[in-house]
């Protein structure tokens, strides 16, 4: 892409035209593919700190930094689509281009998806929001325990993840691996390599992120409606929403292979036999494009202001736009009022990253999928261009102050801490650099700059403005107002 200056005499020409009258010329509108020039040229840190100079960079350079072979793109301004197209190839060593059509694992973005589904039943009377799912369960029920003696699993619940339902993701299977059951995967029965879903506090207490509660739901839609999964989803939303390169096909028929972009490690490698199979297809299976998560949304935002009630009538989008618990709609998550109000979702399969969001007063926003495991630190970036170009609402880099530190002052917080998430655990390294600490999670190639927040041991993430706090031997990020990640050193 290049921006064509205009000639002076064609400045000229349009002064001319515009003279004899005292009105003021409205300037045109910046096409899109100038606006997507300038961001892809523009890129922008999550995080920026005062007094220093903030960075900019190229798509080009951070596909690179970040060893993202591919990453595909739409755009939505003015409630359309207006640019759909990708970057890269789908494998390494190729000229396999990303086009408008290439496949990734939308990864999580299944969810608010599936809940398409589930609400549409909810709407056909077959379904009820606030009914304990074991009413609908034949080939397993939830476990009733202390925590289900007074209030239920419900499907309002699970969608919200408010349900106090565990496990919190999954890691798919590779090429070739035993693949276990939907059955199996609840019971966390070998094949399974997750947990059993359980409920361990009590439904509608708390809100905590769960893709076990949507492995239940994938198992109620089957078997209310008699079909297998990937058939249902095509009847309820792929086809009236016109995701017309979708499906939720686990694995991905060979037919297929050819459009799909392979997976990639952080350090960019590919995944063995080119991704992981998901047979927890609600919560993770979706192959899709860009493009048709951005229809999913446009349709989900038409039925909410009644002009287009074809997927879902317009009292049920209400609810599923309506905050239940934490951030979360019934599937999307959903923040922010008036023009600053927008729903979507992230994903991240074994592989690839992705993100889609929409502001449905403003008409504008976009979905973005990588073949990656760091795509999310890339199109991070890109988000960040994009929304200084198309103007959004309330959504810039955070603004962080750098508090003076020694380095000896530095060294007490250096060692190796296990976080502990989800009934999981993994380690964070710290480090130190001259004057600066450094953070990386086991695996990543590189580390992060630690840009001290206090005097004590307060501290931002420099690539995406999570506060970090050293307490002795412990340690808390916090992703969020509601989400926290406790640790210990280890010795």
């Amino acid at each position: 892409m290049r921006f064509i200056r205009p000639s002076p005499f064609a400045l000229l020409l349009f002064l001319a035209c515009n003279s004899g009258n005292n009105s003021v010329a409205v300037p045109p509108a910046v096409p899109d593919s100038v606006h997507l020039a300038r961001a892809v040229v523009a890129l922008r840190p999550s995080v920026e700190v005062e007094g220093r100079p903030q960075p900019r960079w190229s798509l080009a350079e951070r596909m690179e930094h970040y060893k993202v072979p591919g990453i595909g793109l739409a755009i939505i301004s003015g409630g359309k689509v207006v640019w759909a197209g990708g970057f890269g190839v789908k494998e390494t060593g190729t000229s396999d281009s990303v086009t408008a059509t290439t496949l990734f694992q939308a990864a999580s973005i299944s969810k608010p998806v599936t809940a398409t589904a589930m609400l549409r039943l909810v709407s056909e009377g077959k379904l009820a929001l606030d009914t304990n799912v074991n009413r609908y369960l034949k080939s397993w029920q939830v476990p009733d325990n202390k925590f289900t003696a007074t209030e239920k699993v419900t499907l309002r619940r699970i969608a919200s993840h408010s349900a106090g339902l565990t496990v919190h993701g999954f890691p798919g299977y590779e090429a070739g691996a035993p693949v276990p059951t939907v059955v199996q995967v609840l019971n966390g029965a070998k094949p399974a390599n997750t947990a059993a879903v359980r409920v361990d506090t009590t439904p509608g207490a708390i809100w905590r992120y769960a893709g076990g509660g949507t492995t239940i739901e994938q198992l109620i839609l089957t078997e209310v409606t008699g079909e297998s999964f990937p058939a249902l989803m095509k009847r309820l939303v792929l086809d009236p929403a016109g995701m017309t390169h979708s499906t939720y096909e686990q694995p991905l028929p060979e037919a297929r292979w050819a459009d799909a972009a392979r997976g990639y490690r952080g350090d960019g490698t590919m995944l063995k036999g080119r991704w992981h199979t998901y047979p927890e297809m609600g919560a993770a299976g979706l192959w899709t494009t860009p493009s048709d998560l951005a229809t999913w949304a446009l349709a989900i935002a038409a039925a909410h202001a009644g002009a287009d009630t074809t997927l879902l009538p317009r009292a049920i989008v209400d609810q599923m736009l309506t905050v239940q618990k934490g951030t979360f709609g019934i599937g999307p998550s959903v923040e922010g009022s008036g023009r600053s109000f927008h729903f979507g979702h992230g994903g991240a399969n074994e592989g690839y990253r992705a993100n889609l969001v929409y502001y449905p007063e403003a008409g504008v926003g976009l979905a973005v999928m990588t073949n990656s495991d760091r795509g999310s630190e890339l199109f991070s970036e890109l988000q960040y261009a994009l929304a200084a170009e198309y103007d959004w609402p309330e959504f810039a880099p955070k603004k962080i102050k750098e508090v003076a530190r020694d380095s000896a002052s530095l060294a007490p917080f250096v060692g190796t801490y296990i976080l502990s998430f989800n009934h999981q655990t993994f380690p964070l390294e710290v480090t130190q650099v001259g004057r600066q600490l450094r953070y990386k999670f086991a695996g990543a190639p590189d580390g992060e700059e630690l840009v001290p927040a206090d005097s004590a041991g307060g501290f931002h993430g420099l690539d995406n403005g999570w506060k970090i706090d050293f307490v002795g031997d412990s340690v808390k990020i916090s992703l969020d107002s509601s989400e926290v990640i406790p640790g210990k050193r280890k010795k």
